[in-house]
């Protein structure tokens, strides 16, 4: 069987292993691919791999001997889903593989927010607090969590793990979930307009599709209280980038932490890259070392499973 991966770099810079994909078939790595190689890339190959090089039915047109696409992420929108079954293509993705690391990183952007840990590592390296006439300076407020309230969009994998972690640090957390209330104990579930209306903090865990673009908007950010904060470590377009940087820029919310953007890598005119108070992480959250293994180890199971004839993690059954 011959194996391509088409844009492998992210996933393993180096730091892992392919061993266990190659012994499954002839495996051609590639770090990247633009579009107008994907095919010559892929030919005669049985099982591609993608991460975020898309797969188009144009492509898949020209690649009969294509019979499965592994994606490595748990999002599956760079892959032509219903050209791949009208082909008899299987898809499969991995999910759930960066749910700690996520969550993970959810927190190291409120921390910085709310305990300003990169402003005073610098402001110490630039000799304030030895110019200080006091054994502890600080030129901005300190946040404590305890008490807090969390609101948290979208109630899955990685959510609930939010909502753990904000719990030990005695938050209050609410969800707007379609999931009952029954499923989500203890934690309370509210509407939209309440979540935003009485959250400090709101951190957005929820697939993006139509009704979910844009949840985060001018109407919305309105409703929050001054000293509110958003996160965003899932989809960049959940979020009005506008708005936000409106909002942030205009003081009428405190602070926000993303790690996702409309666009990836950002054009230099994006609005939240000139905003205040804003946190910015380059779609990091996933790609811890740990996470990664996961991802590897997944994605060889995926394939085993469609060698077996028992294929699983299957996007389009």
């Amino acid at each position: 069987m011959k194996i391509t991966i088409l844009d492998g770099f992210t996933a393993n810079p180096g730091d892992l292993e392919w061993k266990e994909l190659d012994s499954l078939g002839y495996l051609t790595v590639y770090d990247r691919t633009p579009a107008e190689m994907v095919v010559e890339r892929c030919r005669d190959s049985e099982a591609v791999f993608t991460n975020k090089t898309p797969i188009t039915a144009e492509m898949m047109a020209q690649l009969p001997s294509l019979r499965f696409i592994g994606v490595l992420a748990t999002g599956y929108n760079i892959v032509d889903i219903e050209s791949a079954k009208e082909r008899g293509i299987i898809v499969c993705n991995v999910p759930s593989y960066s749910t700690m690391s996520v969550a993970q990183n959810v927190f190291a952007l409120i921390l910085d927010i709310t305990n300003s840990v990169a402003h005073y590592t610098s402001e110490v390296k630039r000799g304030r607090w030895e110019e200080c006439e006091d054994f502890s300076f600080t030129d901005g407020p300190l946040t404590e969590l305890a008490g807090k309230r969390l609101g948290i969009i979208g109630f899955g994998a990685i959510g609930s793990q939010v909502a753990r972690i904000a719990m030990a640090f005695d938050m209050e957390v609410v969800a707007y979930t379609s999931r009952p209330q029954n499923d989500i104990q203890p934690v309370k579930k509210v509407g939209l307009d309440e979540l935003f209306r009485t959250s400090d903090i709101v951190t957005l865990h929820c697939p993006l599709t139509d009704k979910t673009r844009h949840i985060v908007n001018s109407e919305r950010l309105g409703m929050m209280k001054p000293s509110g904060i958003v996160i965003n470590t899932g989809r960049g377009p959940l979020v009005d980038e506008e708005a936000l940087a409106a909002a942030l820029n205009e003081g009428r919310i405190a602070a926000a932490g993303v790690d996702v953007l409309s666009q990836e890598p950002p054009t230099p005119g994006n609005p939240l890259l000139r905003a205040r108070n804003i946190r910015i992480t380059p779609h990091i959250s996933w790609a811890s070392k740990e996470a990664r293994k996961r991802l590897l180890d997944i994605s060889v199971e995926n394939l085993r499973a469609y060698i077996a004839g028992t294929p699983q993690n299957v996007v389009n059954p």
